[in-house]
This record gives C-alpha cells, structure tokens and sequence, in this order.
C-alpha cells in the first residue's frame, strides 16, 4: 500500500479517525505479531481470538494506525468502521482500482484442492518477469484476499489471487475486490461439502471466478475434470485448457499438457510441457522440486495461466524448474536420523487432497523396497453427513496402498475401522499421544495428515526430538 494519511483511510473505509492523522503505511497486518513500524493493524473479531484485545501489541510494535469496530484504549491512531474486514474490503478495492489504471495483471486461482501450490509456483514463474505480490499462505478468505490486495505498490506488475469459498457467492464477492484478467478453476472435489451441500453447488461456486472475467481476459479450465469442462459457456473470455493427462483440446488457441510423467523416490515429477500458444507449439522440458504426481496438473494450471499473462514457454518452464514449495505443512519432507522420512501435510485435509498424499506415500514404498509406511490420519471437516462414509474410505485408501493407519480425532475409529476392513493395519489414539505412539516404531515413512484444526503439525517438532534432528 502506498503510504497516505489516516484519515484518508478513513474516507476510503467510510469510518471516522480517532486520534492523530498519522501517516500510515506501507504495510497491512491483521496479526499484532506481524506488525511493523507505520502498520496498519486491522483488528478482526473471530470466534476464537478477538484482534482487537491485541491493539496495546500492535501499538508497541510501532503500528500508526489500527481499523476497528469500536475504539479500545491504545496509543494509536485508530479508524472505527461498522465492520473492520468491510472496511478492509473497501481499501483493497480503491488500491486495486488504481493499480488497474496503472497496467497492473490480476492471476486469480480457485479449486477444491491444490490452490496454494499453485499460487506459489504461478507467483516464481511471474517474479522473474516483474515485481509480483502473491498471497502469504493460505490467504483466500474474506480478509485474506483483501489482505494480500493491500499489498501492491506503484511497481507492482502481476497480483496473484488465490479464493476460497464455503458457499456460493463468495468467490463472486472476492472478485469484486480483485476483478481477474486472468482465472483459472483447477478442480471441482469434495471440500467444504457439507457446507455447500453438494458437488454440484461447489462447481456451481468455483465457477464464479470466471464469470467474473471481462471479454477480454482468459479462463484457464481443466480439461481432465468434466465439472470444471462444463464451465465453458459460463464466460465470454477465450478458454485456455491444461491437462496433466496430454489431452489436446484440438480447438483450442491455448492448450497446456503433460507427456512423459516420471516420478522419482521422492515423488517428484518430471515431465515434458507440451502445447500450443499464440507463438506456437512448444516442448519443454520441467522438473519439479515440489512433491507429489498430483503437482503435475497444477503445474500445467500455472503453465496456462503464465502464457495467458504473456510468457514464454521457455519462461515458463524456467520458473517450474525452480520454483520451490513456499507454504508451510503441504507435503513438506522433513528428514531425520535412521533414514526417517516425516511428510508433513497437516496444514488442511479433504477427500481429495487425502487420496493424493496417501498416492504419493504408496508410490513411495513402491520405488523403496523393504521400507514401511503409516499414515496419521485425522479429521477431514466441513463434510457434513457423508464424514463418516469419507473417513472409511480414507482408511481403506491406506491399507488397499500397504499404508498402516494411526487414526485422531472425532472420526477416528471410523478411519481405522476402514483400514481394518481393507485388512491393514490401524491404531487410535489422542492426537497428544501421536509422537509417543511413534517414538519405539520403525517406519521409514511417516505421512501426517488432517484438517487444521486437529493441529497434527505439532508432531513434527515432537519427533524431531524423540528421532534426533
């Protein structure tokens, strides 16, 4: 954000100052530990934590402004607004405004699965070519995209926008703060299911990006997965297709795939991008250093969205050669004494994303005779009444792959109770137990996965500890 006035904060954010007109600026945190000098700190109400009861830390880390429903005795000036991510909303709006004037690409991305990977590699294939400002972690909600918005200055070249939703209509608010040029929809799958009530809802919702889309910018579909196929008609812009399975769209301007897959011991694919643009056909050839076969079509996403954007194919593959997993707990490795492998994949879980890692972990044993496997597995939330049928199924998933199961949480014996049916192996347990459980085993790979809230990625310290770093 460029620096201004508070009350010209105000103005934008329709509330009123309290205190000085401080310059305020560049930086935006909505967390009082990330707060820097001239910060402005927005205060959120959650239902867990109340950002406004961190106002006094805000202050003390040099905040000179802070956005808030209700003024709270602090030595900052502070901006009272009726609804602080509104009033949030409403700033991210006028700076992306104006950064639109200014030439500024919006790469917007949504999906069941796979959002914030593919962000992270879209945001190192655009770098080289321009300043860019991509989300921190999963910033996809209705503060964090604001958030991120705030983040452009006057040389920002590329916004990459990741979005989220729990019901329809969300992602078309969040394009009212983040109009895309550029959208891509990588998946339609089972996240968040029980709050949207069906498949067809959730594609109803992810559709939303590309509607959104002005004639002139570019939808970037999958042409793999028949939900997000049918989104076609649902915009005006030109139609750029990926596919991690090489299937050419023949009538396609811009068309991405994958040829000749392979995955080594870590799982990490290497493969020829191939396609057709405004330039020509190409074929590339790419290693990723992200792991799992399931990066192969989010990385086919960013190849289409990258040329959409104006890229070359040679730049493209460039920046997935090297581009490298940026957020944290998303099949992060973490190798430890004795040959012990710990994936750390805790940061969230859903049907999908849970078949993906068990996937990988079973290709793993595969290419590494003799070495054994389990698989954590806790909650998958939000699926509503098809959660038990769902976490079955994962425990089946694990042993029909030679995966023995260590089931946490509420829907834990339903999990093994899969596993055991499928004739593997499986335990339950607390998940303050999990390292205990783990410390006298002799598994070569442990797989750590589940939904945020059940706060797996605390084992991986646990164990760092027991095995030795």
């Amino acid at each position: 954000m460029k620096p201004r006035l508070a009350s010209q904060i105000a103005a934008i954010a329709g509330g009123r100052l309290v205190g000085d007109d401080a310059m305020v600026g560049p930086a935006v945190a909505l967390d009082s530990h990330l707060v820097t000098p001239g910060s402005l700190f927005v205060a959120i109400p959650g239902a867990r934590v109340d950002g406004h009861d961190y106002l006094g830390d805000a202050a003390a880390a040099g905040a000179a402004a802070a956005l808030v429903d209700h003024p709270v005795p602090a030595p900052c000036a502070q901006i009272v607004v009726a609804d602080t991510v509104d009033g949030l909303s409403d700033l991210a709006r006028s700076i992306h405004t104006a950064a639109e004037a200014r030439g500024l690409t919006t790469l917007a991305v949504t999906g069941s699965s796979g959002k914030t990977s593919t962000k992270d590699l879209l945001a190192q294939c655009l770098e080289p070519v321009g300043p860019t400002v991509s989300p921190r972690g999963s910033y996809n909600s209705r503060f964090g995209l604001p958030a991120t918005v705030t983040a452009i200055d006057d040389t920002t070249r590329f916004l990459v926008a990741e979005m989220g939703a729990s019901g329809v209509g969300h992602i078309a608010w969040l394009c009212t703060i983040a109009p895309p040029d550029i959208a891509a929809v990588l998946n339609v799958g089972h996240a968040h299911l029980g709050e949207f009530g069906s498949v067809a809802d959730i594609a109803a919702a992810k559709g939303e990006i590309i509607e959104a889309l002005p004639a002139t910018g570019w939808a970037v579909l999958n042409a793999d997965d028949p939900l997000v196929a049918a989104m076609a008609p649902r915009t005006e812009a030109p139609v750029a297709w990926f596919s991690a399975s090489d299937r050419d769209v023949a009538e396609a301007a811009l068309w991405v795939g994958a040829r000749d897959i392979g995955l080594d011991a870590m799982d990490r694919a290497s493969f020829h991008l191939v396609g057709r643009a405004a330039s020509g056909s190409f074929d590339e050839p790419v290693t990723l250093q992200t792991l799992g076969a399931h990066q192969v079509a989010n990385a086919c996403a960013v190849a289409a969205m990258a040329l959409c954007a104006g890229l070359s194919a040679q730049q493209v593959a460039a920046g997935l050669r090297q581009a490298v997993a940026r957020s944290a707990w998303r099949m992060a490795p973490v190798e430890l004494p004795g040959g012990r492998l710990v994936l750390n994949d805790a940061y969230n879980a859903n049907p999908d994303s849970v078949g993906a890692a068990l996937a990988a972990v079973g290709r793993m044993l595969a290419a590494r005779p003799g070495d054994t496997a389990v698989a954590v597995l806790g909650d998958m939330l939000e699926l509503g009444e098809a959660a038990p049928a769902y976490h079955r199924a994962a425990g089946e998933r694990a042993a029909a792959l030679g995966i023995d199961v260590l089931a946490v949480g509420q829907f834990a014996d339903e999990v093994a109770a899969g596993a055991r049916r499928a004739g593997g192996a499986a335990d339950v347990v607390q998940r303050a137990d999990v390292a205990d459980w783990l410390s006298d085993k002799t598994y070569s790979i442990v797989l750590l996965k589940a939904s945020r809230g059940v706060g797996l990625e605390a084992v991986v310290d646990q164990l760092k500890d027991r095995w030795g770093r």
